[in-house]
Parts: structure tokens; C-alpha cells; sequence
């Protein structure tokens, strides 16, 4: 058996965000390990704000990631408190930069021995446009994914099987 430590968990707020920490939160229990939650202020909003700032509006970079970080603890502390997970086992962690590297980097930094992460219900031609940060990290992970999926992506994907 894997002797999983420390689980992985990328946030990106969205609306299976909640469930997808239940889920993971249900695994770390079962195995014993640490929750790492990561949210990544993607370094193309920080680039809108400059360029914003750059047509001399007063936008201050700093107080726009602080502003979103503050949002962001505050939708992690009501989602927290809907688990049952000792908090000191839980840790949460802001970066700024492009999502699948920073998780990509960040796994091997912090040596995670599993991520769980789920996938955005997306049309597949807007996914063959713009990628997925899941689907990078599927593709370069060295650690092992597991991927959630909520029941609304479930029945979508039951569907399409049924009908493909």
C-alpha cells in the first residue's frame, strides 16, 4: 500500500470546489495524511491589473492580490467548517503565477504524495481551444492524480457513454 502522507488538493473556486474538498478530506482521513489546499491567483489577472494601472487608473496590484486572497480565505473557512478534518491537519496556500506550473513545481517542492483535483465541465470545443490545468497535470504529474468527479460531471459523462 502507498504510504500517502500528504495530499495535494488545487482550489480554483469553483462551484465543486466544496465537495471536492469533502471528498478529499474523506481520503486523507482514511490514509492518515495532511491536506495541502493551493490556490493560484493566475498571473494574467495580475497582468490586466498593470496594464490597467498603466492607463494611470489607481489600481494597486498589491491590494487587488491581498483583496483576493481575503475573499478566497473567507470562501475556505465556510467550505472548512462543512468538513470533518482536524484543521491542524490542514494547510492552505496562495500562489501568483501560471496554474499548471506553479502546482506542477509546488508538488515536487513540498515532495505531495497524491493530488486530487477535479475537472471543469466544459464543451469540447471551447477544451480544444483553451487546455485544462487538469489536463496538464495529468500529462506531466510525477505524483500520483486522482481524479474527483462530482455528480453533476458524472451524469454528464454517463450520458455521453450511453449515447456514444
Amino acid at each position: 500500500m502507498l504510504d500517502v502522507k500528504k495530499i495535494m488538493v488545487p482550489l480554483a473556486f469553483s462551484r465543486l470546489s466544496g465537495e471536492l474538498l469533502e471528498y478529499a478530506a474523506g481520503l486523507a482521513d482514511a490514509l492518515g495524511a495532511e491536506l495541502v489546499l493551493v490556490n493560484v491567483i493566475n498571473e494574467r489577472d495580475v497582468e490586466a491589473v498593470q496594464l490597467i494601472t498603466s492607463f494611470g487608473y489607481d489600481v494597486d496590484e498589491e491590494h487587488y492580490l491581498q483583496e483576493i486572497q481575503k475573499q478566497r480565505i473567507s470562501e475556505l473557512e465556510k467550505m472548512i467548517r462543512k468538513i470533518d478534518f482536524p484543521e491542524e491537519r490542514i494547510r492552505v496556500v496562495f500562489r501568483v503565477g501560471r496554474p499548471s506550473r506553479v502546482l506542477l513545481h509546488f508538488a515536487v517542492e513540498e515532495e505531495v504524495d497524491m493530488i486530487v483535483m477535479g475537472i471543469r465541465a466544459r464543451s469540447d470545443i471551447m477544451h480544444a481551444f483553451t487546455g485544462s490545468v487538469a489536463e496538464r497535470l495529468f500529462h506531466r504529474s510525477p505524483v500520483t492524480i486522482v481524479s474527483f468527479r462530482d455528480h453533476r460531471n458524472a451524469a454528464r459523462l454517463r450520458r455521453r457513454l450511453e449515447h456514444g
